[in-house]
């Protein structure tokens, strides 16, 4: 497996998503996902404190605590690389240090492990200077409790100046970034974010690699998907996302793969990226995943839709 940037994180071609662990996978469905993704060689999971505070009848937390007890039955602690995040759970919702010490701590509970491999800033804090934000991170990674730390949601402009002031101070560094970037969602992160992540040898774990469903390709003009997110996905049924699931569902025919599996394949080759982050509720919508893991295939036709 590759190493994520410059650290000795060896992590699988595919990040599992961890937020609808709680949500709209219950635990039994939850575990029977991980099981699968871990069979299958899959060994990087995400989720964050805060999913899922928006299911009804949750508080934030359910996730962790969801990967903590999996992690805890099966033993498998070591060979699973755990990334999760701060800063957009009610009461802690910003990007103080007491904040993110008290999260951490917050988290390692739940997760039930003694150290947090990748812990993301969930969320820029232009309230909070970036020198206390980047000081507290510094201490977890110092006292063991967190290995290395990364951003999301933040802009260029604040992702060249943490890493400025980290250099600077001698901080923990952010050595990848999470930002939203799939097929038909590319403008926000190619350009000057990309640009940053390139010039400072950071990666890129993109969210939403799917675009919230549609580039499974289940998302079709006259097409009713009974899911969560069908509104959100349905959004890109425009003739850039038309054009785009012709090209996909081609590809998949040629290499006898799924559409979802494509298009993760195309995020993994890009030159900045480490490994697209896809969620599943059921083992059958993961096995339309999996394939990425090894999936080798030219891509290049999709890159100038």
């Amino acid at each position: 497996m590759p190493k994520l940037s410059t650290t000795d994180l060896e992590i699988s071609r595919l990040c599992l998503g961890g937020n609808v662990f709680g949500w709209t996978a219950d635990e039994q469905q939850s575990f029977a996902v991980l099981d699968a993704f871990h069979a299958a060689g899959g060994n990087f999971v995400d989720t964050a404190d805060v999913y899922s505070a928006w299911a009804e009848g949750n508080s934030g937390g359910e996730s962790e605590e969801i990967i903590g007890r999996w992690l805890a039955r099966r033993g498998n602690r070591d060979e699973i690389v755990v990334a999760t995040k701060v800063g957009m759970l009610k009461g802690f919702d910003n990007q103080r240090a007491g904040t993110i010490e008290a999260a951490a701590e917050a988290s390692l509970k739940r997760l039930g492990v003694d150290h947090i491999d990748l812990y993301y800033s969930h969320r820029d804090d232009p309230a909070t200077p970036l020198e206390e934000s980047l000081a507290a991170y510094d201490r977890l990674v110092r006292d063991g409790k967190v290995r290395y730390i990364a951003a999301s949601n933040i802009s260029a402009a604040r992702l060249r100046e943490a890493l400025e002031i980290s250099e600077r101070e001698g901080f923990a560094k952010f050595v990848a970034l999470q930002p939203e970037y799939n097929l038909v969602a590319r403008q926000q992160y190619e350009g000057d974010l990309e640009a940053v992540v390139r010039d400072h040898g950071l990666r890129t774990v993109p969210y939403w690699g799917l675009a919230k469903g549609f580039l499974t390709g289940k998302y079709r003009p006259g097409v009713e998907v009974d899911s969560a997110r069908a509104a959100a996905a349905s959004k890109y049924l425009d003739e850039h996302g038309l054009k785009t699931l012709e090209i996909l569902d081609d590809l998949a025919e040629q290499h006898g793969t799924t559409v979802a599996a494509v298009a993760l394949a195309w995020l993994a080759n890009r030159p900045t990226v480490a490994s697209p982050i896809a969620s599943a509720r059921t083992v059958e919508q993961l096995e339309d995943l999996l394939p990425v893991l090894t999936l080798d295939i030219d891509t290049t036709r999709l890159d100038v839709i």
